[in-house]
């Protein structure tokens, strides 16, 4: 199935209708994103209500709502602890969703996400040395700096190897990314067996995945690499509708189709390894969310950029909050919570893409 197919139900539609549709659709995510950013930060074991929240942010701006917090040192904890667990799971919920989108563009199917191309075990793999091997005592950055070396490492093995006479063909990097994610695996299941007890439970700690412990200047090296990467995704999205078409038929339009391929998957792995270096790995986002918005919206990749990234983002907030609040004084994975939404809905997309095809032939 290619992308110009996933949003077959509304390829015939008006083209005001469809943007008129996108219009309600980015409006709505963004409403529900900023709602869910200030019920978030409002809940921990020192409470503000969202009035309270909105007085705190918006008084740097001038804007006082005369609704200061009224327990002590709530105000400090919003700004030190919360906001900074929040701006990152913004950031990497849209880092992933958009990854996701990018993946299907590339690979023309709704089933592609990143970790095809290795970029998640190789970040894994490269977490593991550095907890096993003693890295984090170079200082508190080692794990993280090792894991988005290793992803991107990962990645462009992955892109080369696949590579044939100056060309890249789909199916052999598909199994080209098997063949080096069950390597990295291997090599990951090593690191455990040598680590110690505390070793372990880190390595599978950051393996399911969790925002805990975010801190402003996290957030501030994964902002520019998340921003720079969606401005350019957005650059490439009318040549990513073409691609849509066809191979052939996007390269008879103009487009490199090998340039803007490796540029895509460069986009992928710097997104990913970026989002996974501080917390772990998160999976399915990049799978729910874009073929979500594809089945609202259709195949057009310039409102679907916008509506992954805010649907990304919207979707980790919650699934942030609810690690915090479903079991009381406890923070739960939140690599856990995404797999356990993310499953059913790969099971139904996979019937579904098996119903609409015929079969699987």
């Amino acid at each position: 199935m290619t992308a110009a197919t996933v949003g077959e139900n509304v390829v015939d539609e008006p083209r005001h209708a469809v943007r008129g549709r996108a219009a309600w659709l980015i409006s709505g995510l963004s409403v529900a994103l900023v709602a869910a950013v200030v019920v978030s930060a409002g809940v921990g074991q020192l409470p503000l209500s969202p009035i309270e929240v909105l007085d705190t942010l918006l008084r740097p701006l001038g804007l006082d709502l005369g609704a200061p917090a009224a327990q002590p040192n709530a105000e400090a904890a919003l700004w030190t602890i919360r906001l900074p667990r929040v701006a990152m799971a913004i950031l990497v919920g849209a880092a992933l969703a958009v990854a996701g989108l990018l993946m299907q563009a590339v690979f023309g199917n709704p089933l592609a996400e990143p970790a095809v191309v290795g970029v998640s075990s190789g970040a894994a793999l490269g977490a593991a040395a550095s907890i096993v091997l003693g890295w984090a005592a170079l200082g508190g950055w080692a794990t993280a700096a090792a894991a988005f070396a290793a992803g991107l490492v990962t990645t462009f093995l992955v892109y080369a190897s696949s590579r044939s006479g100056g060309r890249t063909e789909v199916v052999t990097l598909v199994l080209t990314g098997i063949a080096v994610n069950a390597v990295a695996q291997a090599g990951l299941a090593f690191f455990v067996f040598l680590g110690d007890t505390q070793s372990r439970e880190e390595i599978v700690f950051w393996q399911l995945g969790s925002l805990n412990g975010s801190m402003w200047r996290e957030v501030g090296v994964v902002l520019p690499i998340v921003l720079v990467a969606a401005v350019t995704a957005a650059f490439l999205a009318r040549r990513l509708d073409l691609l849509s078409l066809g191979e052939r038929s996007a390269r008879h339009l103009g487009v490199n189709v090998e340039a803007l391929r490796a540029g895509t998957i460069v986009l992928v792995a710097l997104l990913v390894s970026a989002a996974v270096a501080f917390t772990g790995i998160i999976g399915f986002v990049g799978i729910v969310i874009p073929h979500l918005m594809r089945m609202i919206l259709g195949p057009a990749h310039g409102p679907l950029l916008a509506a992954s990234l805010l649907g990304g983002a919207l979707l980790l907030t919650l699934a942030d909050l609810a690690a915090r609040t479903i079991v009381p004084y406890a923070d739960l994975p939140i690599g856990m919570l995404t797999a356990l939404v993310g499953g059913p809905f790969f099971f139904w997309l996979l019937r579904r893409t098996r119903a609409k095809a015929g079969g699987w032939g």
